[in-house]
């Protein structure tokens, strides 16, 4: 993937950079894997406003995705790289040798005509996906189950990958991409490789309106709004309301709001960076 940086023809192009979609094989999914995707506009069934910020932005089909993998033992041929609105990494079209169609989450070096496939005993190559008993320590993975026959879970958005640091017992530990190291069963799937898309981190959106067609409206600050609205609200001018607080009073930024009695602590064996 390349990213290319447009020229400075009107104020918002001089600071955008974009997605050369270079990748990108075909334009339309297909038919029978998409569905329709009803926009709430952040209220709820008595259309009260429950999210704030979020509202129109432009007309989405969710692609229907293949997070289990668990068409064992059967090889899948790659027949097109697509782009998903509803996530920031690529997805591929697989066709399996009986007929079935599926989409999966495409990893960096994916090639039209490529194959790949799920199981155990299977070769060690890019979009395989496989247990993590049978996955050699130091391997870097992605797609990763966090309960056995759950889906992927952990390290599915572009550039985004795990590392296998050890197996023991009935557990092995990952180290994952938010610098958290844990254990996970080892008998959960993962795939091998690191997901597409990887530059998506250097894009620029370069205008607001790029962001109206995601669906985000415009964000208030807390300092700005008035005691009544927000912890952080009121004073003179620009003055701030000391501790960084969410609009509910929790304090944020640096504050840790993970329970202290969640039942998976006990698998966490470093804490994410701050």
């Amino acid at each position: 993937m390349s990213i290319k940086k447009l020229k400075p023809t009107t104020p918002s192009q001089r600071f955008r950079i974009k997605n050369d979609f270079s990748e990108i094989t075909i334009s339309k999914p297909s038919k029978n894997l998409i569905k329709g995707k009803v926009k709430s506009g952040g209220r709820n069934n008595y259309g009260k406003m429950t999210v704030r910020y979020s509202g129109g932005g432009h007309k989405k089909k969710y692609r229907v995705i293949d997070f289990k993998r668990r068409k064992f033992g059967i090889y899948a041929t790659i027949k097109s790289i697509e782009y998903d609105p509803n996530r920031s990494s690529f997805i591929s079209l697989i066709h399996y040798k009986d007929g079935e169609k599926r989409y999966i989450i495409a990893m960096n070096g994916f090639k039209i005509g490529q194959k790949v496939i799920s199981g155990k005993k299977i070769p060690f190559g890019i979009g395989n996906s496989t247990f993590l008993s049978e996955i050699p320590l130091g391997t870097n993975i992605c797609c990763i189950e966090i309960n056995p026959g759950q889906g992927a879970k952990i390290a599915r958005s572009a550039g985004s990958f795990a590392q296998l640091f050890a197996k023991d017992g009935k557990y092995a530990t990952i180290k994952f991409p938010s610098g958290e190291t844990r254990m996970v069963m080892i008998n959960c799937m993962a795939t091998i490789g690191i997901v597409s898309n990887v530059d998506h981190q250097l894009e620029k959106y370069g205008k607001a309106g790029k962001n109206r067609h995601l669906g985000k409206r415009p964000r208030t600050r807390g300092v700005a709004m008035n005691p009544v609205d927000h912890p952080m609200g009121g004073g003179e001018g620009k003055a701030s309301g000391g501790i960084p607080r969410d609009r509910k009073g929790n304090p944020s930024k640096g504050f840790r709001t993970r329970s202290r009695k969640k039942y998976s602590n006990k698998y966490i064996i470093q804490r994410r960076k701050k």
